[in-house]
């Protein structure tokens, strides 16, 4: 076990090696920072087969990544270049086909557009051309009333808010990530990675088994398929999918986070006001979700407190987290922002136990 950990959360240093120790995870990496101190900053187990996990090992957080392209957004409307209440078309005229008129931007943010998926079938290789796919769905007909409950977005998350973003700033929403937030934070977090970060990418390990899927879930989730293999070449990392792979560790991810657990602003710089900030707490559904099969209070590019999947207190807590265990959770009341990635998967695509347990032990550790 490597890095530093405040002795209040000794108990979370102490399960992350139990579980290294026991191989129930391969490599992880732990990260709080609260009161903009980061109180524990740990890592250990492998990268790669005799490869130590390092401080600066890089992972694939899947979904984690949906909250980087929330920082995005809600500066672009923080700024005035985005109206989260007004028609996607307005910025991107070729959306409003197919009745898609009406869907408003937080519709998209908040996984309630009816555009969980591609109606095309899709390989890896469509994905990275983000341009043309996004074409694609701005061109279908949504899947479900939009803005009447949500259908997660899996995949095409990454692919409509990033065209957004390219249509308001004539930038990728990799490079607004980049020069916006990570550069000036020194946050070592990538959404379109350079080659110079492949040799420190984690190699992961398949979950188990798959879960189980319904309708939706198979239409959204296996369209298309891949192998776990393809997230260590060059074009997998290289690509802007702002949906599922951003590349960073727990440090990367708990200090762009942060911005949201202290109201916007971090080393006395403000990033965020905090009315863009209190625009994350805004629902826009509360109900089973079409794709995932769980009840998810969803506000804008964040979870809100969910206790069957996530054991946080009530209050302003928002979190995501990537398939196979990694997470955030932001706790402004508390001002604390808590981040995990490992790169041993579980199967479940939200919730995983041992997942549930990094947060229930920060927690813990907290209130102690």
């Amino acid at each position: 076990m490597n890095g530093h950990c405040a002795p209040r959360f000794a108990p979370l240093r102490d399960l992350l090696e139990r579980r290294l120790g026991e191989g129930e995870e391969r490599g992880a990496s732990l990260c709080v920072v609260q009161d903009g101190e980061t109180v524990v900053d740990i890592w250990g187990g492998e990268a790669r087969e005799g490869v130590p996990w390092g401080r600066d090992t890089l992972v694939n957080t899947f979904s984690v990544t949906k909250t980087m392209l929330a920082l995005v957004v809600l500066g672009l409307a923080d700024a005035g270049e985005l109206d989260l209440d007004a028609p996607v078309a307005r910025y991107w005229p070729e959306f409003a086909a197919e009745g898609k008129a009406e869907v408003l931007v937080r519709h998209v943010l908040g996984h309630t557009s009816g555009l969980p998926g591609w109606d095309e079938k899709m390989t890896v290789a469509d994905l990275y051309d983000t341009r043309r796919a996004a074409a694609l769905l701005a061109a279908q007909k949504p899947w479900f009333e939009p803005g009447n409950g949500s259908g997660y977005q899996a995949i095409s998350h990454g692919h409509l808010l990033g065209e957004l973003v390219q249509r308001v700033t004539g930038r990728s929403a990799g490079t607004v990530l980049r020069t916006d937030y990570a550069e000036p934070l020194g946050a070592d977090y990538w959404l379109g990675a350079p080659e110079s970060a492949d040799e420190r990418v984690a190699v992961l390990k398949s979950p188990p088994h798959a879960p189980d899927l319904g309708e939706f879930g198979q239409r959204a989730l296996l369209n298309p398929l891949f192998s776990m293999k393809v997230t260590t070449t060059r074009e997998f990392l290289g690509a802007e999918l702002g949906g599922f792979n951003g590349q960073g560790n727990a440090r990367s991810v708990a200090r762009l986070q942060s911005l949201v657990s202290h109201g916007g602003t971090v080393d006395g710089r403000t990033y965020l006001s905090p009315e863009a900030v209190e625009r994350i707490f805004e629902v826009q559904s509360d109900a089973p979700d079409r794709v995932l099969g769980h009840r998810i209070p969803f506000g804008m590019g964040y979870a809100l407190p969910t206790p069957d999947l996530m054991p946080t207190p009530s209050g302003r807590i928002c979190w995501w987290v990537g398939h196979g265990g990694a997470v955030v959770v932001n706790d402004l009341d508390r001002r604390m922002t808590m981040a995990c990635t490992m790169n041993k998967m579980a199967a479940e695509l939200v919730g995983a136990a041992k997942t549930r347990e990094y947060v229930r032990t920060t927690y813990e550790c907290l209130t102690a």
